[in-house]
Formats: C-alpha cells, sequence, structure tokens
C-alpha cells in the first residue's frame, strides 16, 4: 500500500505591500491610542525574500511532498510567479486567506499568526497529512516523510517542561514584584512570548501542569485532528480568531495539534533532527559564522531558521544569504 500523501503549508506576508500595510493602519486606527503592540511591529511582517529559500529547500530536499500550499492575504509572492514553465510550477499553489476564512469573514483582514495558523487544516484540498512551515524556516538536507509521520504516528521535536504556573521560582518572583507593587515594563506589557501560546495549547489539550515546549522545526499535523476538536469546542477557535494581532489568550495551533496527539499516543518525540536558529540582527558575524560552521560539520542539523533578516547589518546579512545560497540554492527559473 503506498504511503499517503503529505502536504506543507507556508504562511507568508509581504508587509511592504502598501496594500498590505494600509490594511493594517486602518485597523490600528479603529483602536486609538499612541501604542503600536510589539505584535505590529514592521518587522513581524517584512519580507526579505527568506520564502525563496523556503520554498527552494521544501522542493530540493522533500521532493515527496504533494503540494506546497502558500497562505497570503491578497498577495503572490514573486517565487511562484518564476516556477510558472517549470516543472515545479503545479507542486506550488497561492492560497488567500478569504479562501481559509470562509465562512468566518469576519475576523478578516487578521494581522495575527496565530489566528491564521489555527485556520490552515481548512486549506482546500489539503491532504491530512501536512507540515506546517513559517516562510523564514528552511530545510538544509535531504529529510524523509518518516522524519515527521511514522508508523500511524506525528513525530514531534521538543522538550517537556513544566509550564510556568506550577514552576515555584517563577511564581515566588511574581508574588515578591506584586508584593513590591512593581508593575511590568511598557516592552513587557507589549509582548506576546511564544511559550505562553505553547502552554495555552497543553492545556487546551488537557495537560494541565507540563508540555512538550516545541523546537522551531517543520511541525507535522494533521487535518482530522484539529476539524474533530474544533467541532467539539467551536468557541475555542473563535475565541482565537477574534484577536487581530497576537494576544496572550492565544493558543499555538501547532503546541495544540501535537497534545492533542499526545494525549491520544499518537506522537512521537524524536529530537534527533536539529534546528540552526540565525538571527543576524542580534548575533556578531564572528558568531554567525561559527554557527552555520557548527551546522556544517553536523549531520543532525536538518533545518534552519532566520529571523529578521532584513533588520541584519550588510556583512551579517550576506553571509547568511551565502550560506543559504551554498546549502540551498534558489528555485529554478523557467527555461528562456
Amino acid at each position: 500500500m503506498s504511503a499517503p500523501p503529505i502536504d506543507a503549508v507556508v504562511t507568508w506576508v509581504d508587509g511592504a505591500d502598501p496594500a498590505h500595510a494600509a490594511r493594517l493602519e486602518a485597523f490600528l486606527a479603529q483602536g486609538g491610542g499612541d501604542a503600536r503592540p510589539a505584535s505590529a511591529n514592521p518587522t513581524r511582517f517584512n519580507d526579505a525574500g527568506e520564502i525563496e529559500y523556503c520554498i527552494a529547500s521544501l522542493l530540493r530536499f522533500a521532493p515527496w511532498l504533494r503540494t506546497i500550499h502558500v497562505v497570503t492575504d491578497r498577495q503572490v509572492p514573486p517565487v511562484v510567479a518564476r516556477l510558472a514553465g517549470t516543472p515545479f510550477a503545479g507542486r506550488v499553489r497561492v492560497v488567500d486567506h478569504a479562501e481559509v476564512f470562509a465562512g468566518f469573514e469576519a475576523y478578516l483582514p487578521t494581522f495575527n499568526s496565530r489566528a491564521i495558523s489555527a485556520m490552515l487544516w481548512r486549506v482546500p484540498g489539503l491532504a491530512e497529512h501536512f507540515l506546517y512551515v513559517n516562510d523564514d524556516f528552511v530545510v538544509v538536507q535531504p529529510v524523509q516523510p518518516e522524519d515527521f509521520f511514522r508508523d500511524g504516528r506525528v513525530v514531534l521535536r521538543g522538550r517537556w517542561q513544566r509550564q510556568s504556573a506550577h514552576q515555584p521560582a517563577r511564581r515566588l518572583l511574581d508574588a515578591l514584584r506584586r508584593w513590591r507593587g512593581a508593575e511590568p515594563s511598557r516592552a513587557a506589557r507589549l509582548r506576546v512570548r511564544n511559550r505562553t501560546g505553547q502552554e495555552n495549547g497543553a492545556r487546551a489539550a488537557g495537560f494541565e501542569r507540563d508540555y512538550l515546549r516545541l523546537a522551531h522545526h517543520p511541525h507535522p499535523m494533521r487535518v482530522s485532528t484539529l476539524a474533530a476538536f474544533f467541532a467539539e469546542q467551536p468557541q475555542r477557535l473563535l475565541d482565537n480568531l477574534r484577536h487581530r494581532l497576537r494576544s496572550a489568550d492565544q493558543f499555538n495551533a501547532e503546541s495544540l495539534a501535537a497534545h492533542l496527539e499526545l494525549a491520544r499516543h499518537d506522537a512521537i518525540v524524536d529530537n534527533r533532527l536539529r534546528t540552526l536558529t540565525l538571527k543576524p540582527s542580534e548575533q556578531w558575524l564572528p558568531r554567525l559564522r561559527r554557527l552555520t560552521a557548527r551546522a556544517d560539520a553536523d549531520a543532525s542539523h536538518a533545518f534552519a531558521c532566520v529571523q529578521s533578516l532584513e533588520l541584519a547589518p550588510a556583512p551579517a546579512r550576506a553571509h547568511v544569504l551565502a550560506w543559504l545560497d551554498r546549502r540551498v540554492g534558489a528555485p529554478p527559473s523557467p527555461p528562456a
């Protein structure tokens, strides 16, 4: 019997698009005030061409993927247009938010990755088994379907941790701050942590004390798992969608999906493949060189995430792009 098809879903937006920027500014204006949330920082929507390498890496190192769905907001990434006329044209398609939010149009436009990811299982024609991939993510060596779905179970990567509310040291620190009357800084109030979204997803799946803190990598998910959960608890989906910008009250869909699979004993935790995280806007060039050299020498580094490339100094940006060109390469162009 042949293996079931596996798709990939890549979320992407070009914040430099004047139409998209206008929609965001119009939404922010409705709220009033002058405090721009960190979740509306332009860098969250900027595009530095990372999706070029993302798509190229999936085509090159995961050729078994059936279809790569690029979910976006009334935009088309240039890489998709360039694939026209190549053998890969039929394997990459653009899916608009309007298609994914069909029946939920009241929650559009949205500028919230957590709201969008909670709806990805509704991509029309999506395979039951799929990978959720951010556009700043690349695969840097060949991977196999068994690295994500094995023996009827999903393959997760992460470490078990105690949730924040059950960490004595954190509770004590919070209590001391309250006793002293200390108020969180403005930056802290506006920040929405990834950890919080992961913990919220775990609790929604019934994990109240501990949770699997997921590593940053392509997340294997199943359509039926999320469809069944939201059919039973539709209000949870609506509560996640109502936030047009990221909120600490939301769950991460990848965490929710992972913990639903764990609760049913339909998941394997396997950390043999790792992710190289590059932050060229923060890491000095010598450190970037050490990190990429270490990844080149270590076969366990199968993935890489490049964050805020557009903010990096020119030398750091050039080094990262040269490394991506060598490890991944550019997508093919149509014949002349």
